[in-house]
């Protein structure tokens, strides 16, 4: 007797080809050539599919940044540690920022999600939201507690501090101003750190 076909399971596969096709066609095309035709052809399925789940290739971006951004917590990218060590801490989880955005699988998703946000209010407001304020809050997180154990000033702005952490980063990633390598994270925690000491 032939085993009925599981809806769930093609369903979920017909989504994983979908978000995997745009990462890939975003990194070639760029986000303005990317669109939903392209999308469901290179994922074999067909266009109303997408319409189905999402109401336009933003959408489908947005959700695919999700899934990679899980993925690389999964493998350890997006855990943050708490040793009692802050600076290695710290300089630990920028580092794999750093190796994340050297990887083209996540660099081009990512610029082009940015890129995008910034023309795009609502796709910039649910980028925030979904992706970036989840990341943020971990460091804060951290510096929180290595306040309370009197690692750093008690009137430390920890919002600020994260912001002096990870704007240098991202602008220099943005901008391609110079390359981004872990000795530049490092020293950068360190300057921060220092400016965050007890007085």
């Amino acid at each position: 007797m032939a085993k009925t076909p599981d809806a769930s399971r093609r369903s979920d596969r017909s989504r994983r080809a979908i978000l995997d096709a745009a990462l890939a066609l975003v990194g070639e095309v760029g986000y303005n050539k990317l669109t939903i035709e392209a999308i469901a052809a290179r994922a074999g399925v067909g266009k109303q599919t997408i319409y189905r789940w999402w109401p336009s290739k933003a959408a489908v971006l947005l959700e695919a940044s999700l899934s990679l951004a899980g993925d690389a917590a999964e493998e350890g990218g997006w855990s943050f540690p708490d040793t009692g060590d802050l600076a290695a801490d710290l300089k630990q989880v920028l580092r794999a920022t750093v190796d994340e955005f050297n990887d083209e699988k996540y660099d081009a998703p990512t610029r082009a999600l940015t890129a995008a946000g910034a023309t795009d209010p609502e796709l910039g407001a649910r980028f925030t939201e979904k992706l970036l304020e989840p990341q943020l809050a971990l460091y804060e997180q951290r510096l929180r507690s290595a306040r309370e154990a009197g690692q750093i000033a008690e009137d430390a702005d920890l919002r600020l501090s994260v912001e002096m952490l990870v704007g240098p980063l991202t602008y220099r990633w943005l901008m391609r101003t110079a390359p981004l390598t872990h000795a530049f994270t490092d020293a950068l925690v360190d300057r921060v750190l220092r400016g965050l000491a007890p007085h």
